[in-house]
């Protein structure tokens, strides 16, 4: 069978690359040394024409299979990382044959967990990774998907104002469904549970783990986290039909925790006055969502929450409380978002996406002004931000450099 390409590689150079050669002997001037979690298989990150992608080696049949799944994911806007190609038919120089190839874009600004908790980790930092491991968790289960292999290991973190977003980036073992049943549910949550509780007792034995963080109370912590957003998003509640404005105050709350209700189902429960009242459609991104109708931003739950918090205190400040939202909205893109990223050095831009910059400086802003009894204002925030804490941030974009030839 000779090399073929499947999919809708953006870069014809895709074809080039070494396909006669087993991955882990890639000449190193094609690759690029990034952060990676831990992996079953051979996985390397390739540079071209100034994109990263990453390609795994794997049987044509699972690279095929989870290629489907994760365009499948994409058409559900699961947060999961970008398919580009399955390449089949590899052979060597020698004609012995080499497994398939899996080729995803490299998802810019992330983290495998290890990244993000190298050096001592606090339980602070534990917990925000798992708020966004059950959150990532419950929109796969919303979406039908069952995952099969949920760890920390097969996720992505991007920082997202103060906490993570998690992208899947492993679905080999996954498959997807119109809707998930209780048992695959069950299922998931408990591999999640022994997965999540093995990696916790690895970083304790490589002196990783705080003292005061109990492997197995982590993992618990997990399953509740899950169990507490799942039954918010999805349980039926009970009310009389005067008491109708609780059921507002559910989509209130839905709504803060970064879903919109599409869809309710309402039903009189039999032989009583009383309502039965089910979210029936329940979409993530309802802070993301709005901002880029406003704004044209496309950022992360959190860092969506933040800026538009932002943008409503600009509207206050400036008496514009009854101007068109959008007007409002392209002004303080422009004076205000535009201002602080342009202000920061462009050598020093890629260490943090915009949307993560923009709010350290607002933070930096409020210690500042705190410290000082008044507000120091934006201009100052960021001349002390850039000069005091960025300089000494890591870049956490692609890190491009060449990669060394003994690494795994």
């Amino acid at each position: 069978m000779p090399l073929q390409i499947t999919g809708a590689p953006s870069d014809p150079d895709l074809i080039r690359l070494p396909w006669d050669v087993p991955l882990e002997e890639w000449p190193v001037h094609h690759l690029v040394t990034l952060p990676r979690g831990i992996s079953r298989h051979v996985v390397r990150f390739a540079r071209l024409s100034g994109r990263v992608y990453a390609i795994k080696e794997i049987s044509t049949r699972y690279a095929k299979r989870e290629y489907r799944l994760l365009w499948d994911l994409a058409r559900h806007d699961a947060p999961a990382v970008e398919p580009v190609a399955v390449v089949t038919g590899r052979t060597a120089a020698d004609g012995s044959e080499l497994d398939s190839a899996l080729i995803t874009r490299h998802l810019q600004f992330s983290l495998p967990y290890r990244a993000v908790l190298s050096g001592s980790v606090r339980p602070d930092t534990l917990t925000r990774l798992l708020d966004a491991l059950a959150v990532l968790l419950v929109r796969l289960h919303l979406s039908g998907f069952y995952w099969g292999d949920c760890s920390l290991s097969n996720t992505l973190f991007r920082r997202d104002a103060g906490a993570f977003a998690a992208y899947l980036v492993d679905a080999e073992t996954g498959d997807l469904h119109p809707a998930i049943s209780e048992g695959q549910r069950a299922h998931d949550i408990d591999v999640a549970h022994v997965n999540i509780y093995g990696e916790m007792l690895d970083l304790e034995a490589g002196g990783l783990l705080h003292p005061t963080i109990d492997p197995l109370v982590f993992a618990d912590q997990l399953v509740e986290r899950y169990h507490r957003l799942w039954d918010e998003l999805t349980e039926d509640e009970i009310i009389e039909e005067v008491d109708w404005h609780r059921v507002d105050q559910r989509v209130r709350r839905l709504n803060s925790l970064g879903f919109d209700v599409a869809e309710m189902m309402v039903r009189r429960k039999a032989g009583t006055s009383r309502l039965i009242v089910r979210p029936k459609v329940v979409d993530a991104g309802h802070h993301q969502r709005r901002l880029l109708r406003l704004t044209g931003l496309d950022v992360e739950e959190n860092q969506a929450r933040r800026l538009l918090n932002d943008l409503d205190a600009f509207r206050v400040s400036n008496g514009l409380r009854h101007e068109d939202e959008a007007i409002v909205a392209h002004r303080w893109l422009a004076e205000v978002f535009q201002a602080v990223v342009t202000a920061v050095p462009a050598a020093l831009r890629r260490k943090l996406e915009p949307a993560q910059l923009f709010h350290e400086v607002l933070d930096h802003r409020w210690y500042m002004s705190e410290a000082a009894g008044k507000d120091v204002g934006l201009d100052a925030a960021v001349r002390s931000y850039v000069d005091n804490v960025l300089v000494y941030k890591p870049d956490e974009k692609a890190v491009i450099v060449t990669a060394d030839p003994l690494s795994p």
